[in-house]
């Protein structure tokens, strides 16, 4: 029996654990004298073990058996033990946060490993596999585009070459069905330093657009448009579904997962469940009433660190006119966990879509979205080179403030038009860093912010106000 994925250490409490796997076969698989038997989606078998019984502020070394076999730690593994760290009192005033996103997986092909580099990620595991313990993350956050289903790789293609016999309305250049899907998750976190930190620190994970495909949900017209491909119900399906199996679960503390009706469901059906997930994806898709039919937004307590981490892709309202990152129903349940009663020092909104961005990016999210809903026009169909769109503003973004919790979602431009006005100004050019005292600027002379990045040695890149600044 082989381990195929994993084990990834999912959420962490003071004496619980999860530990999610992808198996062989169908079998039984036990963490720490915990043990969860796998369910089947499409021949593939996956386990997701509740490990309780932990002693609080601890770190456990820990071993995964399939069918009483020993498969993780590997044989001569050159890595540390792979441990669970439990909270506790001892540890709930401090919080060390690891976050990133936009992973694509590391490459054979020259060319493109030229293209994107060195894998910060891989680089972090190898340094941190050499340092104490203590030094460990107490969480990793995968911000989005753990998987890219629309910019493939020379591996990916190969796998996917000669299914158009099978499936002759499937594109190319696209991934769509389950099978596909396993492969990106294979590929992604199959290296054996992924693997490695994916087992030994706590990870949360939310999806963003190249998740599932490129400008998701940009508009209502973008859904249209690809409702009327032949090959989106599959895709769409395929791509909610893996999501729910290697992200979404996980997400989810024990007793959460306990009271989740779809996940107990899947534990007691007999054989296959692709069809349940089928139900599962149709549902989470669908928007009715302004409401979506499955939330995954999620919280984490890591002591008196809370992270609420927002699904601003999947949950947006679009139809009827509405432009909303999360419905009503969704944005009551975010408001309620961000005010939840708990001694909570530090507040942290997890999102994949950035909330400060360059103005002259913005502006292009909304002429994007304008011509997505224009016929003749290719706006929301042509393929990013860049920086993946990230709906900042839009023609209409739905932020607003909560009032008790004193945040809010949305864009710097969208809060303004509410009444309300920044606190600082950001740099127009390509980050979003908030600015320093005021200095002099080189051309007109006014005093205006100046942003300590190098993208703003002089401020005459925006249209915004005369000198090129736009000041709060």
């Amino acid at each position: 029996m082989t381990l195929v994925l994993g084990p990834v250490l999912r959420h962490v409490g003071e004496t619980t654990a999860t530990v999610w796997v992808q198996t062989e076969q169908k079998a039984r698989v036990e963490v720490l004298g915990c043990a969860a038997d796998t369910f089947e989606v499409c021949g593939h078998h996956y386990a997701l073990v509740p490990v309780t019984g932990l002693e609080p502020d601890s770190r456990i070394p820990y071993e995964v058996h399939v069918d009483g076999a020993k498969v993780w730690p590997r044989p001569s593994s050159p890595f540390p033990d792979s441990i669970i760290p439990t909270r506790g009192p001892l540890t709930a005033g401090h919080a060390r946060i690891l976050f990133g996103s936009c992973r694509y997986v590391k490459v054979s092909d020259r060319k493109q490993a030229a293209l994107y580099g060195l894998d910060a990620l891989d680089a972090y595991s190898a340094r941190l596999a050499s340092r104490p313990v203590e030094e460990r993350p107490t969480a990793l956050l995968l911000l989005g585009d753990q998987v890219y289903a629309d910019e493939l790789t020379p591996q990916t293609r190969r796998r996917i070459a000669g299914r158009r016999d099978r499936h002759p309305d499937w594109p190319d250049d696209e991934i769509v069905g389950f099978d596909e899907y396993v492969g990106l998750y294979r590929d992604s976190w199959s290296d054996p330093e992924i693997r490695w930190i994916l087992s030994t620190v706590p990870t949360a994970m939310i999806f963003d657009d190249h998740d599932v495909r490129d400008d998701w949900n940009t508009s209502a017209a973008w859904r249209r448009q690809m409702a009327q491909t032949p090959w989106w119900k599959d895709r769409i399906r395929s791509a909610l579904a893996s999501y729910w199996v290697y992200q979404h679960l996980g997400n989810l503390p024990p007793e959460e997962l306990e009271a989740d009706p779809d996940y107990q469901r899947v534990l007691e059906a007999e054989g296959d469940v692709w069809p349940l997930l089928v139900e599962l994806a149709d549902r989470a898709d669908a928007e009715i009433d302004g409401t979506k039919g499955l939330r995954f937004s999620f919280r984490w307590d890591m002591g008196r660190s809370r992270l609420v981490m927002i699904d601003s892709r999947n949950g947006r309202i679009l139809d009827g006119g509405h432009h909303l990152m999360v419905g009503d129903h969704e944005f009551a349940w975010i408001e309620e966990q961000a005010t939840a009663p708990g001694e909570v020092d530090h507040l942290l909104l997890g999102t994949s879509v950035p909330w400060l961005m360059a103005p002259a990016l913005g502006d292009l999210e909304t002429v994007n979205e304008i011509a997505a809903a224009r016929p003749g026009w290719r706006g929301s169909s042509a393929r990013s080179s860049g920086r993946p769109p990230t709906w900042s503003t839009g023609q209409r973004s739905g932020s607003r403030s909560t009032g008790s919790a004193g945040w809010w979602v949305g864009s710097p431009r969208a809060r303004r038009a509410e009444g309300h006005r920044p606190r600082s100004a950001y740099c127009p050019v390509t980050c979003t860093i908030a600015m320093p005292p005021a200095r002099s600027c080189r051309t007109c002379r006014r005093r205006r912010p100046v942003c300590i990045s190098s993208c703003a040695r002089r401020c005459t890149t925006s249209s915004r106000c005369p000198c090129g600044w736009r000041s709060g």
